[in-house]
């Protein structure tokens, strides 16, 4: 009902990420144009590839919401605690709270399970607590990785209208303005629905996915499940990818998905680049 069914499928099955190789993806990245600078030319993630890679919808009300004076769009006036509450039945201990944020390991281990034969409400409570998780850590996580915001309350209060947003074009345009912060401000941890990049790289450049995961499965991003790189040095490893990308061509970049058509979605680059510019999406995050 909230649209948000497959990323809940990736959610038990990730891959983990390859910190090195996005990292070095990312040093091409430029603000300026949105895209990736190549040795063969540019080349960005589009809506087409959040839709097949992640299995969210890219059609419908664009997501919104400014975090500056976020109480003040609390429906009816009300404090947004006790909303909190209405919503989820319960309120977190103040030692887990940090301004509009709630520790993601109080959400788990409140939420860790609903009990058989659980009435509506409970059911529903549940539901919220596990979408607010799957958007705070999945597709519009932060630096910190580990603290959900309240901002979600508006979304998950009415489940039956979640469906109907382009959570897709909110996750890019997130990834986007994340990337933009590494290029602009030297920022040095990433954020971001980091593995939707992961997967782009390796649908699209062929020479670095990983052996073994040659199974097609929906969505794409699934087939890389259980995918672990391994641990090794950081330094060189970046060293070396940065090295792989300076050597690729344009033979070594695959324009779509196979399989996939080139305008099946009706999304061009030029939405992606109007998705990014929409002044009042994450404003003062």
């Amino acid at each position: 009902m909230a649209g948000l069914y497959h990323l809940a499928r990736l959610n038990d099955r990730w891959f983990r990420l390859d910190e090195p190789l996005v990292s070095a993806f990312v040093e091409r990245w430029r603000p300026e144009t949105h895209t990736f600078h190549m040795p063969f030319g540019e080349c960005t993630i589009t809506l087409q590839d959040v839709a097949y890679q992640l299995g969210l919808s890219v059609d419908g009300h664009y997501v919104n919401g400014c975090l500056t004076d976020f109480h003040i769009y609390i429906e009816g006036g009300r404090p947004a605690w006790q909303w909190f509450h209405e919503l989820l039945g319960v309120l977190p201990p103040m030692n887990q709270i940090q301004k509009f944020t709630v520790n993601c390991t109080w959400f788990q281990e409140t939420f860790t399970e609903c009990n058989e034969g659980a009435d509506e409400e409970t059911v529903r409570r549940y539901a919220r607590a596990y979408i607010m998780i799957l958007l705070g850590t999945q597709l519009f996580s932060n630096k910190s990785d580990n603290r959900i915001h309240i901002r979600w309350l508006p979304f998950v209060a009415r489940l039956e209208e979640m469906g109907g947003y382009s959570w897709g074009s909110a996750a890019l345009a997130w990834l986007y303005r994340c990337m933009c912060r590494v290029a602009n401000r030297h920022v040095v941890k990433l954020a971001g629905p980091l593995q939707l990049l992961q997967s782009w790289i390796f649908w699209r450049f062929p020479g670095f996915r990983p052996a073994g995961y040659d199974a097609f499965s929906w969505p794409l991003a699934s087939r890389w499940s259980g995918y672990n790189h391994g641990i090794s040095e950081k330094g060189p490893r970046v060293q070396m990818a940065r090295l792989r990308i300076d050597l690729l061509q344009a033979r070594d970049h695959t324009r779509r998905p196979p399989g996939c058509p080139s305008r099946g979605l009706g999304a061009s680059e030029n939405d992606v680049m109007a998705v990014c510019h929409v002044s009042d999406i994450f404003c003062g995050g």
